[in-house]
């Protein structure tokens, strides 16, 4: 119930803050401000060098699948990611953008092992590396698919065994890896400054410390949050 109430909170204040912001800046759509109004590149209303910056907040929807089965959380746990992002034009012959930035994101999985239910929780500081082409609509409406990577590395997280009600950290020498990378896809959409999207993030880099087995993540997350 805590992850939802500072969800609940955190939409609020996105919720009260735009609209301020907006009018001081003088926004009159995404693709343009009435005061710093920039030449329009094409038909889709940027010029180069165009930089986006923006805050996101959301759930995930997480497992993580290993060989080992101490390790193996295959049933999906719920968690919360929050993080700045930044975008950049790549040229003006099309809206194609690179976004990176830094999120806060709680990912794991939850199993059972020798009888006892398991929850995995990898806590992990993520940069993600995805380019977006954002599809104009109209004036206010973009479509953005997006496709790439991310790099993460973890920074805290427990492994609770309800059975016996003891826990112990997630990276450790005999349970995570610290680090993680993979793919990341999905599909946002731009309404003004507001922006939400769905997406999938698929681990590839081996998180499992044991020689002979293997864990990767999973994660299914959607988010919320502006553009400015």
């Amino acid at each position: 119930m805590k992850h939802y109430s500072r969800l609940i909170l955190a939409a609020f204040a996105i919720m009260m803050v735009v609209p301020a912001h907006a009018q001081y800046r003088g926004y009159n759509s995404r693709y343009g401000r009435t005061t710093y109004n920039r030449p329009a590149s094409r038909n889709y209303g940027y010029s180069a060098p165009y930089t986006y910056y923006g805050f996101r907040v959301g759930l995930n929807g997480a497992t993580v699948n290993s060989d080992d089965k101490f390790l193996d959380g295959g049933s999906m746990q719920s968690g919360l990611n929050v993080g700045f992002n930044v975008g950049v034009l790549l040229t003006q012959t099309a809206p194609l953008f690179f976004e990176t930035g830094l999120q806060y994101t709680e990912k794991g999985g939850k199993g059972n092992y020798g009888n006892n239910k398991f929850t995995y929780d990898l806590n992990y500081l993520e940069v993600p590396l995805v380019l977006k082409y954002q599809c104009k609509i109209d004036r206010d409406i973009a479509i953005t698919p997006f496709l790439g990577g991310y790099l993460a590395c973890g920074v805290g997280g427990k492994i609770k065994d309800f059975g016996d009600r003891v826990s112990e950290p997630s990276f450790s020498d005999h349970n995570f890896k610290r680090f993680d990378g993979g793919l990341r896809l999905g599909c946002g959409i731009m309404l003004d400054m507001f922006y939400a999207e769905v997406g999938y993030d698929a681990g590839l880099a081996n998180i499992s410390n044991d020689t002979f087995d293997s864990a990767h993540t999973g994660t299914l997350f959607a988010n919320i949050g502006i553009n400015f």
